[in-house]
């Protein structure tokens, strides 16, 4: 029996720890209309979110966002610029909308050096510090927390990538920590 090389590559495990720059996640921070849009999408009538009479009533004092709001800023393209999904499946038909498009983002991580070329989501942790109010500026900043490799049930080497973003808003507070895992095969 051959074998098999490892798909955890010196050049790969160097990127353990490499963290992107600080950037705003949106350009318009926490909106009324944008976050009563999101809780209509996520089905959430929690009105803690959207009635502010009821919110001032609560712990918060006032209209908060569900906890994986701020997670969702950062997807929204500017208006004028090139939406990278767009061109993603311009350029390949068959792509996964993912493969291709995280690289072009302001703060994001570098690419992963590999042959293993699927991608699929292996799981999301968010971790709630706070929650962020109407009228807060987010700002993000990832980085790679770790890189494991497996054998499939084949024989095939996997990888698995652990990213991690910390939210914060203008004043430096933590708002949430998103742990997102992705496999590479």
């Amino acid at each position: 029996m051959a074998e098999r090389t490892s798909a955890l590559t010196d050049e790969i495990r160097a990127l353990i720890g490499v963290t992107g720059e600080r950037v705003e996640a949106s350009l318009w921070g926490i909106e009324r209309e944008d976050l009563r849009r999101f809780t209509q999408a996520i089905m959430d009538p929690d009105p803690r979110y959207w009635d502010e009479a009821f919110a001032k009533t609560t712990k918060f004092g006032g209209i908060v966002t569900p906890p994986i709001y701020c997670t969702y800023l950062s997807r929204k393209t500017p208006p004028g610029a090139d939406d990278p999904i767009t061109r993603a499946f311009r350029e390949n038909p068959n792509s996964d909308g993912i493969g291709g498009v995280d690289g072009d983002r302001r703060g994001a991580l570098p690419p992963i050096p590999t042959d293993l070329k699927r991608i699929m989501n292996a799981g999301n942790e968010i971790e709630l510090c706070k929650y962020p109010t109407l009228g807060d500026r987010i700002f993000s900043q990832a980085r790679i927390a770790d890189i494991k490799e497996r054998a499939g049930r084949d024989g095939s080497p996997m990888l698995f990538i652990t990213t991690e973003t910390i939210y914060t808003n203008q004043d430096g507070e933590v708002l949430c920590i998103l742990r997102a895992s992705t496999l590479r095969r």
